[in-house]
């Protein structure tokens, strides 16, 4: 890793099934959470293919396994594809407005929708307002979320990080009940329009994981990069 990781100290845990991939086991390969995390720290690390979850940096470190790819959007060369271009003439009755991360009941409430309605079979079912907070801030993060409404009404919530190089997609939630507007693609092309506006160069999308259906759709926005044998390798 770069210079400036060279005194860090990560921790590797025990295997444990994998989130994504049945029958598989995964390791991760995290930062020492008691260390200070700095911009230029989780830039770099961002660089290597690491992930915020709260406060804690963390990347896939499987003996056997490479289905985690991390992937970001050059966006300078972004062109939406028609099916995107479709999602935006659809949603063009929302209005956009960017907030600082915070908890707030509004948020909470559309979140625990989300989780409820979306992933009641997963590990974050059932929602509180602790794993909102603990998820998705970070005292050492520029976090942002960027908000989507239907006039007056809270519909989407791209949460995502500012950093030097670009925006760092955590997680969005959405109204679970208008699936017709696919409001995860919207939110992500918000995201891309956001990072051109700020004159950042990339928004950075987490794990491709070609056998994970709800993973597969990182590499939909093109060009796209994917970090392959630690270097940044563009597909177009």
């Amino acid at each position: 890793m770069q210079e400036e990781l060279g005194n860090k100290q990560f921790f590797i845990t025990p295997g444990h099934a994998c989130s994504y991939l049945p029958g598989r086991q995964a390791r991760t390969l995290f930062l020492d959470p008691r260390d200070t995390i700095t911009p230029g720290i989780y830039q770099a690390l961002t660089e290597q293919g690491f992930r915020r979850s709260g406060g804690h940096l963390y990347r896939p470190h499987c003996r056997s396994c490479q289905a985690c790819v991390p992937t970001r959007i050059p966006v300078a060369e972004f062109e939406p594809r028609r099916s995107q271009r479709r999602t935006l003439k659809r949603n063009a009755d929302l209005s956009v407005q960017v907030h600082r991360a915070t908890y707030s009941p509004r948020f909470y409430a559309l979140y625990a929708r989300y989780i409820t309605g979306r992933h009641a079979d997963g590990d974050m079912y059932p929602p509180s307002p602790d794993q909102f907070r603990s998820f998705l801030l970070s005292q050492w993060s520029e976090t942002l979320f960027l908000c989507g409404y239907e006039r007056d009404t809270l519909v989407s919530v791209a949460v995502t990080d500012r950093q030097a190089s670009g925006l760092s997609a955590i997680y969005t939630f959405f109204d679970p009940t208008a699936p017709q507007r696919a409001l995860g693609v919207w939110s992500v092309l918000q995201q891309i329009a956001l990072a051109q506006e700020l004159g950042l160069p990339h928004v950075y999308l987490g794990y491709w994981i070609r056998d994970a259906e709800k993973m597969r759709y990182k590499i939909d926005y093109r060009p796209v990069e994917l970090f392959l044998n630690d270097r940044w390798v563009r597909l177009t």
